[in-house]
């Protein structure tokens, strides 16, 4: 047992406490506070506070502190959003923009909304065939059960319930299962991974539970096991039919906070392309003012987007192209009849795609990412490329965790572009 001072929040929401064996980490500590810690290299678990921080609040949830799906749930608001948004002013430093960052990072929008329209539980199998269905636990491969979560949207609050009776159904041949759930306008969207192909019994089993749940629809590893109604996410003036599984931003919230940030930096363009678009998240707004090319390696996702723009009165046109952008990005000479683009990779980043984008010659890009570390990293090649990094703002839609959602946008200077053409 050792006692530690706190002295700052890492980038995963824990508390840093420097010894001369090195820092430790210390989840549910906060900056400032000095604790009593069992320490075992360079882990640290939270035994006492001894002197709690000013900024420590009452956490709401009775599973905090063992549930690993929200890290600071006792950190006051504003300090809550100093932290977060220094998450990304720390990244763009470490990258080397130097000061004076701060002022091109605005403040922290909060996007958390009415809670989370999606979530995934995990169920796993006791010896005597019982399940535990939850979340996992913090720095665990445990799962905490929990019938009800304060963070998810009210739309998603019969999600554990469902969650719990898949996990008692497919009982019989228990294996390790993720049990993703979607609020949508026709209710709850399912999608199961881990079972593998499911038995006749066991198919019909899940038809009777969709009926007795109401679910929209429920799938097994992106196959339609019954569509009562298919599900609709509305996206500007279109209604989406997704494809089971598809990506989401985890809020409505936040994704009506990132569709106004970016449609107000493409204000004015004329021909945009949409990279990473994905169910059309971006496109369909966009395609109200503007034609749009929309590339994206899921082909689902993106004949979902294309129906989804047909039957749409007043969109102006929207193409799509399935495409590898790790593989085969789209090159300078591609990105010429663009006037704007707009890329919204995953987590790891748009790496190869930054590189073509910083050799070309569009006059505006801005950039999407729900990660700190490969935003930095694709920001300062696009800044290598001459573009001016002119602002970057963070959206918390994942409350009370380290994730953040990020709009970057960097423009070329006219005389830049004109050079560009010309070498090109």
């Amino acid at each position: 047992m050792q006692v530690l001072h706190i002295e700052r929040l890492g980038q995963r929401g824990e508390g840093i406490a420097h010894t001369p064996a090195g820092p430790v980490y210390v989840p549910y500590a906060l900056a400032g506070e000095t604790v009593q810690a069992e320490v075992s290299g360079d882990r640290g678990r939270l035994i006492e506070i001894l002197v709690p921080s000013p900024a420590r609040i009452d956490a709401f949830c009775p599973h905090y502190g063992v549930c690993g799906g929200c890290a600071v749930q006792a950190l006051a608001p504003q300090a809550y959003a100093d932290w977060k948004r220094g998450l990304l002013i720390d990244a763009l430093r470490h990258a080397g923009f130097h000061p004076p960052v701060d002022p091109r990072v605005d403040s922290l929008v909060d996007a958390h909304g009415a809670g989370r329209r999606r979530a995934t539980f995990h169920a796993r199998y006791a010896a005597s065939g019982k399940p535990r269905v939850g979340f996992m636990q913090a720095r665990a491969h445990e799962i905490i059960d929990l019938d009800a979560c304060p963070v998810l949207a009210p739309s998603l609050q019969a999600a554990p319930a469902v969650a719990h009776a898949i996990a008692a159904a497919l009982a019989t041949a228990p294996k390790p299962l993720d049990i993703a759930v979607t609020a949508t306008l026709s209710g709850l969207d399912v999608d199961l991974r881990g079972h593998g192909t499911l038995s006749p019994h066991e198919t019909q089993a899940l038809i009777r539970l969709a009926a007795a749940h109401d679910l929209a629809r429920l799938s097994n590893h992106g196959l339609r096991v019954i569509e009562r109604r298919s599900p609709l996410l509305r996206m500007g003036r279109a209604d989406v039919a997704p494809p089971p599984g598809a990506f989401l931003q985890a809020t409505e919230a936040g994704e009506a906070a990132l569709v106004d940030k970016v449609c107000a930096a493409l204000d004015g363009a004329r021909h945009a392309a949409d990279l990473f678009a994905g169910l059309g998240t971006f496109s369909l707004r966009l395609a109200e003012k503007m034609r749009v090319q929309a590339v994206d390696s899921e082909s689902a996702a993106l004949e979902a987007l294309a129906k989804a723009a047909r039957a749409t009165p007043g969109l102006q046109p929207v193409a799509v192209e399935t495409r590898d952008l790790f593989q085969r990005p789209l090159s300078a000479a591609e990105l010429v009849p663009f006037d704007a683009v707009v890329f919204d990779p995953p987590r790891a980043g748009a790496e190869a795609q930054a590189r073509a984008l910083a050799a070309s010659s569009v006059p505006l890009i801005v950039a999407v990412s729900c990660n700190v570390q490969s935003f930095a990293r694709d920001a300062v090649l696009l800044a290598g490329g001459s573009y001016q990094f002119e602002s970057a703002t963070p959206f918390d839609q994942f409350r009370y965790s380290p994730h953040l959602e990020i709009v970057g946008i960097f423009r070329r200077p006219a005389k830049s572009r004109r050079a560009r053409r010309l070498l090109g």
